[in-house]
């Protein structure tokens, strides 16, 4: 231990060789311990006073400064102040100075090259490098091929591109960039053996330091950067040991790629919808780069995605107010406003005094109906069922849900449309109107069963077109639209209809036509999309994820060069635009024809690149200028085993399950027909990748500097001018769920499963937004059995609050289907809760293809904290009926808000606790004073063991400040409720258990 190095004062020089003898030994062996003891004793500091002393000697004593440069640069690399350490012994000028008189003998300037690298490193200290002439001095050293001095030529090279960004400026006005390209290239050029990769991308490191600045990213423009980059990579992709250049080269040309806005009048939403009152639907702009001179390898990207973001700050969002973490807040409104929603828990009031003669009612025309030859059996109306006559929405007059026929040109037979939603009415309104009800069930037994099919699926000839342009073109002039329809179009339908087998579970096209032609929409849906209207089988078999080839994405940055620099065979050709229909060119020959306006359809617009490539663009959420993933449309007039590249060049999250191995999902309207109705996963090279593409102030409205990315695939359609369908992920329409309730309402046992579907409240955009209540049937009409079933606890479930999310909407079908099942489990479940179930809470924005937001623009699920009953009214009214059931000692057991998340797999779940809150955060938690029942941890762990998907280690119960105003913990705030979920599903497969899926085989 000598505590202060002696040499560094001494005048013997065999006394200096001796300790830099020793203390090469010392630190060239063993780990960085002794590098790190030696700096904490002031090695670094000695090192650079006995340079300082040596390089005053007159001539230099190369004996000595070669391993003393040799201790710096070793020290130097482990020394995270030496930097500083460089500029307090003012050694800048030292170095540089030796490194002067050593230009012409390349082992000593080696040696200088060294110290430099490591200084550079320090941000400070290469400026003032920069500053005293090394970026002229380097530049003096550096020649073009050679294999002699390789050694001297590589080191010169690694302190060069660790220069700041000031000196990077400095390189490109003193024409340095020019300089590196020629180097580069003639390396390159006689480098065939490739035995100095490192000196080549050594060459490309420096130039990618450059071009972290607007200034070199322009200058590489003008020098021909990317031509010169491009070619040179092309050279290079058959051996696989240029890797570390071609990904190098790569990422320089992904960089200075110029920046383009999108080819979009505005990135706003081609839809916009009136907010009643003054409210604004301008989103708030966000934080951006605007446009900084320096553009690093990464961005500060901001992740929209459902409840989980992770990120380095994730743990300065946590709320560590103990306070605000036990705080219950007051009411967000008038306590006796909470009074109206007695109406949605009659439960409570039930009278099964005529249970006996409401079943043998229903018994009997169950049997007139179950020998039909459709699939599900038609509606059979109850006391529950029938329309209130004085029902009255919130602000709003006499309103009545349900088909009407003298406002909409559709007629649905009273049998198969008998079910009226039911909305919050006043108290006194409760008495049921007898007569009516009587009348009601005499036109259900009048009607002819045979006929209600036929005739609900009329009105499609005259609102939708799929049939014609794609199964009968040749017939499509002499077709009928009028109202009536015609005998020839009925026929048409009437044959189409007996292709369908009637296999699919739960479903039926002329219920699924009946509550489609009620929607409403911004643009005026008149088409249905085949899939959803037809229907469609679960896969026969599991897929495994697709395993993505090595440098895809590379090949594809490469792609889009060679777009930019090589144009001529580019064709540019809009055929599909939402905002200008007349530059759309669907029937230009060989080109694909493109469709979307349908019920949760998303594309914007369509350009033609090349003969079998297409740019395609989303549509913003509406009313905003962002939330671009959710994509469904339909494509037809393809060639039949041709690879059709197609490009999303507007998405928007920083990284997406397509680059692990998800595809989209792909239907066939020929192999339906065929008897094969499937959504397929579908596509072949998937890649997801940051692109040129950037949102300007003036299309974004105030938003700066939001960078988009690409979605790109290839897919070989199974058919010849079939018509297909692709999307995100399996869409689930508001149609589909609203058709659904009326299969699973017909089809439960009425004597063992209570259900009762209520409208919430209406929507926005005009659409209900259903209520449902399941429960078991009392065991019989003594007091004990009905004071059982009245005191049963509850369990609150949501879904659908982002409309993109369809895989939630997926869960929550067999949520239903199991809960009125004759499962042994769920009959028990009946029998144990009261499950009261919004099944979608933002029908507006799912109807509309919206992926995030209602049609206010906002974010559904984060208004929970203070809903407006006018721009969110299933929030607020969802809020209302939890604090009613709170305020009559009710309080939900469980509520659970199902989500999808776009970026893990499997399915867990987010809940709240504080300890583990205050742990995470690193707060000390007296548990003398905090006290927490964990039993929010009992039902994660029951689905842990039970549940195959499910991953306990996924799950989190941390309370962030930024997800204050989410359901979750909102409800476990105000509401007091312990078990406060959302519950996650993966959107691509799982990563272990029963449903792990593996890769496939490339």
């Amino acid at each position: 231990k000598f505590g202060v190095f002696p040499f560094q004062s001494s005048c013997d020089k065999d006394v200096i060789l001796n300790i830099l003898s020793v203390l090469t030994d010392l630190l060239s062996l063993g780990t960085g311990r002794r590098i790190h003891y030696v700096v904490s004793k002031g090695g670094s500091e000695a090192l650079l006073q006995a340079l300082a002393t040596a390089a005053r000697t007159e001539p230099p004593d190369h004996g000595t400064l070669l391993p003393l440069l040799r201790l710096l640069a070793r020290v130097g690399q482990r020394d995270r102040k030496f930097g500083l350490k460089v500029q307090k012994a003012e050694a800048t000028d030292i170095i540089l100075t030796l490194t002067r008189r050593d230009l012409g003998h390349h082992l000593h300037l080696t040696h200088c090259l060294w110290v430099l690298r490591v200084c550079a490193s320090n941000v400070t200290t290469g400026t003032m490098l920069g500053i005293n002439g090394a970026m002229e001095l380097l530049f003096k050293v550096i020649t073009p091929y050679s294999k002699r001095h390789v050694r001297t030529v590589r080191s010169l090279i690694q302190p060069f591109f660790s220069f700041s960004e000031s000196n990077s400026r400095r390189a490109v006005n003193r024409g340095y960039l020019g300089e590196l390209l020629r180097l580069y290239q003639d390396w390159h050029r006689n480098d065939v053996s490739n035995n100095y990769i490192y000196i080549r991308r050594g060459l490309l490191l420096c130039l990618k330091y450059i071009t972290n600045i607007q200034l070199g990213r322009e200058t590489f423009l003008g020098s021909r950067g990317m031509e010169i980059l491009f070619t040179s990579v092309q050279d290079c992709l058959s051996c696989k040991n240029l890797d570390p250049i071609i990904t190098t080269a790569t990422h320089i040309l992904r960089k200075c790629y110029p920046k383009e806005h999108l080819p979009v009048v505005t990135v706003r939403s081609s839809y916009s919808f009136p907010l009643p009152g003054n409210a604004n639907a301008e989103p708030p702009c966000e934080g951006s780069e605007g446009d900084s001179e320096s553009e690093g390898e990464e961005e500060a990207e901001k992740d929209w995605d459902n409840e989980d973001v992770e990120s380095k700050d994730e743990d300065c969002d946590l709320e560590t107010d103990v306070n605000k973490l036990r705080s219950r807040p007051v009411l967000d409104r008038p306590e006796q406003e909470l009074e109206k929603y007695e109406a949605l828990c009659a439960e409570f009031f039930q009278n099964f005094q005529e249970l006996e003669f409401e079943t043998e009612e229903k018994k009997s025309l169950e049997d007139k109906t179950e020998n039909l030859p459709s699939a599900p059996s038609h509606f059979i109306p109850s006391a529950t069922s029938v329309k209130h006559p004085n029902c009255r929405w919130r602000n709003q007059s006499v309103t009545e849900m349900g088909p009407d026929p003298e406002e909409q040109d559709f007629k649905v037979p009273s049998q198969s449309w008998r079910k009226k939603e039911e909305c919050i009415w006043d108290k006194n309104d409760e008495k049921r109107d007898i007569a009516e009800e009587a009348q009601d069930k005499d036109l259900c037994e009048e009607e002819d069963p045979a006929r209600s099919h036929v005739f609900a699926l009329c009105p499609l000839l005259k609102d939708t077109a799929w049939y014609k342009k794609v199964f009968y073109p040749h017939c499509e002039a002499s077709i009928n639209p009028s109202p009536e329809g015609s005998l020839e179009n009925s026929d048409i339908v009437r044959n189409l209809l007996e292709k369908h087998q009637g296999t699919i579970p739960f479903h039926s096209p002329c219920f699924y036509a009946a509550r489609a032609k009620n929607v409403k929409s911004i643009p005026g849906y008149r088409e249905l999309a085949f899939p959803d209207f037809w229907g469609h089988q679960p896969p026969p078999y599991s897929k495994p994820v697709l395993e993505r080839k090595h440098g895809l994405q590379r090949d594809k940055v490469l792609d889009d060069v060679r777009r930019l620099i090589q144009p001529g065979d580019v064709i540019g050709r809009t055929v599909f635009d939402l905002d200008d229909p007349s530059l759309s060119s669907p029937a230009a020959p060989g080109c694909l024809t493109f469709f979307s306006k349908f019920e949760s359809g998303n594309l914007r617009k369509a350009i033609q690149v090349r003969e079998f490539e297409y740019d395609l663009i989303m549509n913003a959420d509406v009313n905003c200028n962002q939330h671009h993933q959710w994509f469904y449309f339909e494509v037809r007039d393809m060639k039949s085993a041709v690879p059709y590249r197609f490009n999303i060049i507007n998405c928007e999250k920083f990284n997406s399950q397509f680059n692990y191995g998800m595809q989209l999902v792909l239907y066939s309207v020929r192999e339906a027909l065929q008897g094969r109705p499937r959504w397929i996963r579908a596509g072949q090279e998937i890649c997801y990748y940051k692109n040129h593409y950037r949102c300007s102030a003036a299309a974004g409205g105030g938003v700066r500097g939001r960078f988009y990315y690409t979605l790109t695939f290839s897919i070989k359609f199974p058919h010849k001018d079939d018509v297909c369908y692709l999307a995100y992920h399996y869409p689930y329409t508001y149609s589909t769920m609203m058709s659904h309730l009326d299969i699973l309402e017909q089809n439960r046992n009425p004597k063992k499963v209570y259900w009762r579907q209520q409208t919430l409240c209406q929507t926005l955009g005009g659409n209900p937004c259903p209520l449902l209540t399941i429960t078991a049937m009392p065991e019989s009409k003594n007091r004990d059995d009905l004071e059982q079933f009245c005191n049963r606890p509850y369990v609150f479930l949501t879904a659908r609050v982002h409309p993109g999310e369809s895989n939630a909407s997926w869960v929550m079908k067999g949520t239903l289907e199991f809960l009125v099942s004759n499962d042994p489990i769920a009959e028990l479940l009946r029998k144990c809760f009261i499950f009261k179930i919004v099944p979608m809470l933002n029908p507006d924005g799912v109807i509309n293809g919206n992926l995030r937001c209602s049609l206010s623009g906002d974010d559904l699920n984060r208004q929970w904290l203070t809903p407006s009953s006018q721009l969110h009214p299933t929030i607020y009214h969802a809020k209302g009926l939890l604090y009613y059931l709170r305020s009559v000692g009710r309080a939900p057991l469980v509520f659970c808000d199902y989500h999808g998340h776009s970026q893990k797999k499997n399915v867990f779940l987010y809940g709240c606790s504080i300890k583990e809150t205050l742990w995470q955060a690193g707060c000390m938690v007296d548990t003398a004073v905090v006290t927490e029942d964990v039993g929010y941890r009992t039902l994660p762990k029951i689905l842990d063991k039970v549940a195959p998907a499910f991953v306990m280690n996924s799950c989190s119960f941390l309370v962030e400040k930024s997800r204050a105003s989410t359901a979750r913990v909102v409800v476990w705030k105000e509401m007091g409720v312990l078990r406060s979920y959302t519950m996650e599903s993966t959107y691509c497969s799982c990563s272990h258990g029963l449903y792990r899926v593996s890769k496939s085989v490339k």
